[in-house]
């Protein structure tokens, strides 16, 4: 199939939020422990559309469909939270409340609590350090993977930071998420760090999922 890589437009912003929500767990929808669309396009997509558009790429499909995007962020001191925005949410929304979303809410409220009561490690919602000020997202729907999508989208973005004189970008990702971790090895990046748990995230089994920091340095 062909892959046509471009910059991002406005009309595409309602393609993005889809691939987002299509995407949102290792690359299938989110439905089992998020059920509103809306409100997680917000948390992990809109920084991007709404006030970075010009660090946002797409990846056309044969057809000429949006299908992938790599959305970036060259100073990550300037990306809107995505605790706070889906604490706005929560109320605005009532995600709070509303089956499919308030059990991952009041689970990431009980394991912040009880990190902080027993002082153990756990993912925060930012990564800072600046050898890697910059940071991106990529997703690319299944009839795309395989296709050099991914890649044709990460070489646009490490062209974007070299020209723009970033040191380093850095991704996070789920540690269980085998398929990410090697691509993004394929492309660049390392390991930086120990995995740690994201709170109120589990596996459809149950079991706690881990954030893994990968980081690229720029020559």
């Amino acid at each position: 199939m062909s892959v046509r890589v471009r910059g991002y437009r406005p009309e595409d912003r309602p393609a993005v939020r889809r691939i987002c929500y299509q995407t949102g767990y290792m690359g299938d929808p989110p439905t089992w422990y998020w059920r509103d669309e809306e409100s997680f396009a917000d948390m992990w997509s809109s920084y991007y559309t709404d006030a970075e558009p010009e660090s946002l790429f797409v990846a056309e499909d044969g057809y000429g469909q949006v299908a992938g995007y790599l959305l970036g962020c060259v100073d990550s001191a300037l990306a809107w939270d995505p605790i706070r925005i889906g604490t706005r949410h929560a109320f605005g929304r009532l995600c709070i409340v509303r089956p499919g979303t308030a059990r991952t809410m009041w689970r990431a409220l009980g394991d912040t609590l009880a990190s902080q009561l027993l002082r153990l490690p756990l993912a925060a919602s930012e990564f800072d350090d600046p050898r890697w000020p910059s940071h991106l997202h990529i997703n690319v729907l299944p009839h795309l993977r395989g296709t050099g999508a991914g890649r044709a989208l990460m070489d646009a973005w490490l062209g974007r930071l070299r020209s723009m004189g970033s040191p380093g970008c850095f991704a996070s990702t789920l540690a269980e998420n085998g398929r990410a971790v090697a691509f993004f090895e394929a492309t660049g990046f390392v390991r930086h760090g120990e995995p740690l748990p994201v709170p109120g995230q589990r596996a459809p089994d149950g079991s706690r999922l881990h954030r893994q920091i990968m980081v690229q340095s720029l020559p």
